[in-house]
């Protein structure tokens, strides 16, 4: 059975640091491109972040400050956040794409408060 089970959100302060990971299983995770996208109350699901054997590319909210990686041994794609504001508030879901079949986590809340 295909899983993606995220991990690692919770509440930061601004300008604080938080690591997301996604651990993937049931399917061939070097052939899919992997993301994390952010959902925000009452807003559209965005890309945040997407990582694939070749690229990386980053929305323009967060490039410079967050970090996606995978790990092709360890079926791991992860999420390095810095410099965290608050409008980066939002459930962070862990994404798997190919031109055939597409896969969610579950997601993890993140909140960046004072």
């Amino acid at each position: 059975q295909v899983q993606l089970v995220e991990s690692g959100g919770g509440l930061v302060q601004p300008g604080g640091s938080l690591r997301l990971s996604c651990a993937a299983s049931g399917f061939t995770f070097s052939r899919y491109t992997m993301s994390w996208y952010r959902q925000a109350p009452g807003k559209q699901r965005e890309l945040v972040a997407a990582i694939s054997s070749s690229t990386t590319n980053y929305a323009d909210s967060v490039k410079g400050r967050f970090i996606i990686s995978r790990d092709n041994v360890k079926n791991t794609v992860s999420l390095q956040m810095n410099r965290l504001k608050p409008e980066d508030t939002a459930v962070y879901y862990c994404n798997a794409q190919n031109v055939f079949q597409g896969y969610w986590g579950q997601g993890t809340q993140v909140t960046v408060s004072s």
